[in-house]
Order: C-alpha cells, then sequence, then structure tokens
C-alpha cells in the first residue's frame, strides 16, 4: 500500500492527509472548492478548516474533476458530508477499480434512503464491481489528529482482510487502529453520536449542570445500541471507540461541532441562525431525521432523538424537551 486518494477536504480529510501521509510515498487530497485548492497548493495549508497545520510534501491538492485523482491509488478515503456521498461517489465510478479499498470515514446517514456510508458506496459501485470496503470511526478531533496526540480508532469490514489491510496501511506513532468486523454497529455508533451530542450541548446551554449531560450520554448509548442491533450490529461494538468513545468525545469535548449546535439552541438561538454561521458541517443536524425514520421504521424506542428532531425540525423550546423526557413514564434501566 504506497498510494493514498482521500476524497474531500475539510477539517477531517486535510488531518487525515496529514497524520497518514508519513505511511505512504504519496497522497492526493481531493478538494471540492477550487480557491481553496489553489491556496492550499501554494500554502501547504488549509487556511479554512484547519488553520496553523502544514502538509508534507507528498501531499498533492487537486481539484476539480477525478481523472487524476486516482492515479495508482491501493486505498480511496472517502471523507466527503453524508449529503454529498451518493454524488460524489457517482462521479468518482469510472476511476475507481476492483483493485481498489474504498475506505468512508463519514458519519452520518442519508438522508430518504436511510443507508450506512458503506452501503450507499455498495450501490454506487457495485453497478461495475463488486468493492471492497471498509468503514474508519472512532472518538477524534480533526485538530488533535493533525497536532500528532495519541488517537485511537476503528476500522470495521465484513472481510476481515480488508480491515487488516487497512489497520496495517494506517497504523502509526499517533495513529492506532483496532480491527473491527461489525461495520453496521461502527456506522451506526457514528452517525448517532452526532444527535445525542446535540442534547448535550442543550443541557449546557440551559446551564443545567453535570448530572443530565452524565444521563443523556448512558441513555443516548442505550438508544444508539437499540438501533444498532435492530439493523445486525453488535451491542459489543457500541461498547468500544466507535461506540462509547466518540459518544463521550463528542458530548463533552470543547472542539465538537454538534455540542456547539447544542449549546447555541439551549442559549435561544434559531437552529437556521446558527448553521448560518458555521462553515464546517454538524452532522447530527442532517442525520436526526432519518435516525427518527429508522427508529420507527424498525420500532425502536429513541426518546432521547425524537426530542432532538422536535427541537430541530419543530421549533420545540429546548427546555419543554428536556421536561418531557424526565416525565416519561417510569420503567426499569
Amino acid at each position: 500500500m504506497t498510494k493514498l486518494a482521500i476524497i474531500g477536504g475539510g477539517s477531517w480529510g486535510t488531518a487525515l492527509a496529514i497524520v497518514l501521509a508519513p505511511r505512504f510515498e504519496s497522497v492526493t487530497l481531493w478538494v471540492h472548492e477550487a480557491d481553496l485548492a489553489a491556496r492550499m497548493m501554494g500554502s501547504r495549508e488549509n487556511d479554512v478548516f484547519l488553520p496553523g497545520f502544514r502538509l508534507s510534501d507528498n501531499v498533492r491538492v487537486v481539484t476539480g474533476n477525478f481523472e487524476n485523482a486516482f492515479a495508482g491509488a491501493d486505498i480511496v478515503l472517502g471523507v466527503m458530508p453524508s449529503h454529498h456521498a451518493r454524488g460524489i461517489y457517482t462521479a468518482m465510478l469510472p476511476h475507481l477499480t476492483p483493485s481498489m479499498i474504498l475506505v468512508s470515514a463519514t458519519k452520518g446517514l442519508e438522508q430518504g434512503s436511510l443507508l450506512r456510508m458503506s452501503e450507499v458506496i455498495e450501490h454506487v459501485v457495485k453497478a461495475r464491481f463488486e468493492p471492497r470496503i471498509a468503514v474508519l470511526s472512532g472518538p477524534t478531533f480533526a485538530r488533535e489528529v493533525a497536532a500528532g496526540n495519541p488517537t485511537a480508532v476503528v476500522v470495521a469490514s465484513s472481510s476481515p482482510e480488508v480491515a487488516r489491510c487497512v489497520q496495517e496501511a494506517f497504523s502509526g506513532p499517533t495513529f492506532r487502529l483496532y480491527t473491527n468486523a461489525d461495520p453496521i454497529g461502527v456506522e451506526v455508533g457514528a452517525a448517532l453520536k452526532n444527535v445525542i451530542a446535540i442534547g448535550a450541548g442543550i443541557c449546557e446551554g440551559l446551564g443545567l449542570g453535570h448530572n443530565p449531560t452524565a444521563a443523556l450520554i448512558t441513555r443516548g448509548l442505550a438508544e444508539i445500541t437499540r438501533l444498532a442491533i435492530a439493523m445486525g450490529g453488535r451491542a459489543k461494538t457500541l461498547a468500544g471507540l466507535a461506540g462509547l468513545g466518540d459518544l463521550v468525545l463528542t458530548c463533552s469535548g470543547e472542539l465538537s461541532r454538534n455540542r456547539q449546535v447544542g449549546k447555541e439552541l439551549g442559549s435561544g438561538r434559531p437552529l437556521g441562525e446558527i448553521l448560518g454561521s458555521m462553515r464546517m458541517v454538524a452532522e447530527g443536524v442532517e442525520t436526526c431525521g432519518s435516525a427518527v425514520a429508522l427508529g420507527q421504521k424498525l420500532g425502536v424506542d429513541l426518546p432521547i432523538i425524537q426530542q432532538m428532531h422536535a427541537v430541530m425540525s419543530e421549533g420545540k423550546p429546548p427546555r419543554e424537551a428536556v421536561r418531557d423526557l424526565m416525565d416519561r413514564s417510569l420503567k426499569g434501566e
């Protein structure tokens, strides 16, 4: 594995290009915004999404069509927002080959279809060939990864060989990968933790203290686990890095965009205004409706996620949502 192509030049894609550059002979970083790509080629820095961190000399920044993005790539790493995934993979399709490993580091669900990102890839790519797919997730803030802070993540695939290949290719002194055979659980945990993190931010914005946040994380994990199991995932996965680990980080870390959205909602700021002031995507906003629809489809009770949907999509006051959660019928843990 000598050549890596990363699709998506946001903070996470750029951080992955930085931490993985020493592991590959060459890394191609595809950036959607042509003006940003041009500046990155000259300055070797992503001044919009990850300022203050320099790209290694073996990272090649490209933009536009995908014709020269994949030349000789062994691994293609997708780091685009979930709502752009299908369109981007469709545009990529003519340039992909069966020998490539396709790794998804996107955290979210596709609106409408309710598909996980690896399912989106499979639906698009299997028109030409049977893809080799893995998913990457875990407790990560892009800035800390780019800074070289010790980080542990999970790579999951239905193929043990594919998971091991990615593990060996990506693991380094500051970036440790564990393999997992449950991509369903990993992707569900990755997507839904963002919704719970919005709730954690609401608790802070309302000034409710630490108690409700701890309860929210714990009960949020129970909801995520129930849904993952109903979809065919494993409870054990949600007790690991891609479940509990990522949930704790996103609900409590100051760098969490989803938590920040919740904090602003709790303080009374309208969602549209919050999102309009953000350069980066808060995936929990996009994912919440899909999570509610999945719960209804599979008959899974998701009270926290349902209340977050009511706040963000129906204008329900955050304090009222908290009260309704506390007033639910009593039951055992």
